[in-house]
């Protein structure tokens, strides 16, 4: 066990994190690098070139002439997938810590590290892409001797692309972390963090084993669900799966027991023998909690079942997801999923449509509120259409967040006045380094839901960085903001807004959908309204054939005849015509501005 490091690669978005780990596999001869971050397998992630998904791999090191077997997981930087980096480092007991060196310290950076400090990792600081000519690593150690109060001696510099400083981090991983503390002999604990689903052989799990060891053929019993299995294979993860006949006390591994139902596997749970159980579960493992909510409904109405069944899968592989179902009036039977943010519902999305071929409707999303009745009874609402009527609710209170936005000063202005905007309250701002600064707020998390971090990104011209965590709830003057089409309200489009952006909010909402729909036979109205009242109004006017072509000349009422007919035919059309909205529309209430 001596010679094993468990460790984890942590950085914000786009500091290299997967080329370096291209060049520690490369270096450790584990595998031959093909094309760029190898480890990155899905299409999604090739083609956006982020890292969704935690990935393990197994590398076998000769130091000082012993072996040593180092296990890393490569992590993701976006701030949607930071379930997936404090899952990793549960799993770890140590952790590269990389910085761009063009870039700077940046809120991932210092969300990761926390988190790491939180888990007692033992960090290794590497400042990455040292070979750019516009590397700061002077400045950026500076930044870093800040943050973690290390020796500047014991700052690596490194580049992913070109293979410097490849050497020195493997000596400072076997170095410098320690290795996994656990007892051989004592009941089997381990921990999954991480599962797939593979369509021949079932559910495979990921797991650390913390104490005992596992046999090939040993029964075991997941302690959350109570399930017990046989263990028909175990092994290392390399870059394919390799048997093994047993795995000791420190080592990561999976295992594979023909497990076919996506519920009894729980990111988190602890595997143990059934013959010689463990007394307890292991801790430390943090409950997601999603922040933003869409209802996700299947194109064709007899989907929903296989549409539950790919979320089941899909969850399995990213335990993030939550999904309950939920039932519309103009939708029909769909899910209220739970996401960490707009990119993970994107990714999500598009996850279906590609590894399950599943097409889905996604309405807007929104965040869950709190509202108290007149009773003093109180409700969690996700969604608009579970509103109580207006007159039993008392107050309503939605979720805060307190974030950070790490910029540069000439940003500082068009930076306050976007959050200003969205009703932030300014706590405090910290000079970090030079001219860095650290804009601490409190804000309401349904006004960043939909488009504040692409806002905050422009007007930065890409340089600020934003994470927030969640702050409890205060109430607030919100408002159910309904979108009526010829006087049917669409559910699937109403919002809760605060009682200030609702008029403005409403009247672009219609403006939009008027481009979006296509013209019918009738006239549609669109309208949007809170309550009785209706604040905003725009009409699609209706196709017209000119019926009066064929007469030529000759008396105006034989003219207006033919005009009243086909005004009486246009009336009776739009008491049995519907209106379909396409799905570009509930989208681009996502992107109104």
């Amino acid at each position: 066990m001596k010679n094993i490091r468990n460790f984890c690669i942590i950085a914000h978005i786009d500091h290299g994190k997967s080329t370096l780990a291209d060049r520690l596999l490369e270096y450790t001869n584990t595998i031959k690098i093909t094309e760029g971050q190898m480890l990155d397998d899905m299409d999604l992630e090739r083609e956006r070139g982020i890292t969704i998904k935690s990935h393990a791999i197994q590398m076998e090191y000769t130091y000082e002439g012993e072996k040593y077997i180092l296990n890393l997981i490569d992590t993701p930087g976006h701030v949607d997938f930071s379930y997936e980096v404090s899952r990793s480092i549960a799993a770890c007991e140590g952790a590269l810590l990389v910085v761009d060196a063009t870039q700077g310290v940046q809120a991932q950076t210092i969300s990761n590290l926390y988190m790491a400090i939180d888990h007692d990792l033992e960090i290794i600081p590497v400042i990455n892409k040292c070979d750019m000519v516009n590397a700061m690593p002077e400045e950026v150690e500076d930044e870093i001797i800040d943050l973690l109060g290390c020796k500047r001696e014991e700052i690596i510099r490194a580049s992913g692309r070109t293979g410097q400083g490849v050497d020195e981090i493997l000596k400072a991983v076997v170095e410098r972390i320690p290795h996994p503390e656990g007892d051989e002999a004592a009941p089997l604990q381990a921990l999954i963090f991480d599962s797939v689903f593979n369509s021949f052989r079932g559910i495979i799990a990921y797991f650390k084993i913390v104490n005992g060891s596992i046999k090939a053929g040993d029964r075991v019993e997941f302690i959350n669900t109570g399930k017990e299995y046989t263990a028909d294979e175990i092994g290392v993860l390399k870059m394919d799966m390799c048997p093994r006949e047993v795995l000791h006390c420190g080592d990561v591994g999976y295992i594979v027991s023909g497990i076919k139902t996506a519920t009894e596997v729980k990111v988190g749970d602890t595997i143990t023998h059934v013959a010689r159980p463990c007394d307890k579960a292991i801790s430390g493992f943090e409950e997601v909690k999603p922040m933003v909510f869409a209802g996700l409904y299947p194109i064709e109405t007899e989907d929903f079942e296989n549409l539950r069944a790919s979320l089941e899968k899909l969850q399995l592989n990213d335990a993030s997801l939550t999904f309950q179902p939920e039932s519309s009036v103009a939708l029909g039977f769909g899910f209220r999923c739970g996401f960490l943010g707009l990119l993970h519902m994107e990714i999500v999305q598009e996850r279906l449509d590609r590894e399950f071929n599943m097409d889905v409707i996604t309405t807007v999303p929104n965040v869950s509120y709190m509202v108290y009745d007149k009773q003093g009874g109180v409700k969690e609402v996700h969604n608009p259409a579970g509103m109580p009527d207006v007159t039993l609710i008392d107050h309503i209170e939605e979720p805060y967040i307190k974030a950070s936005v790490i910029t540069t000063t000439n940003f500082i202005g068009p930076i306050m006045t976007l959050c200003l905007g969205k009703r932030g309250e300014l706590v405090k701002q910290e000079y970090i380094s030079g001219n860095r600064v650290e804009l601490h707020y409190n804000m309401p998390l349904g006004e960043i839901v939909i488009d504040f971090y692409d806002k905050l990104k422009s007007i930065s011209k890409g340089y600020a960085s934003f994470d927030y965590h969640q702050d409890g709830f205060r109430p607030s003057r919100l408002v159910k903001l309904d979108i009526l089409l010829n006087g049917e309200p669409v559910d699937a489009l109403s919002t809760l807004t605060h009682i200030d952006n609702a008029v403005d909010f409403g009247r672009r909402m219609c403006e939009k959908l008027k481009e979006l729909l296509p013209r019918q036979q009738f006239d549609i109205a669109i309208q949007a309204a809170i309550g009785a009242k209706i604040i905003a109004r725009e009409t699609v006017k209706q196709l017209r054939k000119d019926v009066t072509a064929k007469c030529y000349g000759g008396d105006v009422s034989r003219k207006r005849k033919l005009l009243e007919k086909q005004k009486r035919g246009k009336k009776r059309m739009k008491q049995i015509g519907n209106v379909e909205v396409p799905q570009k529309a509930f989208l681009a209430v996502l992107k109104l501005d």
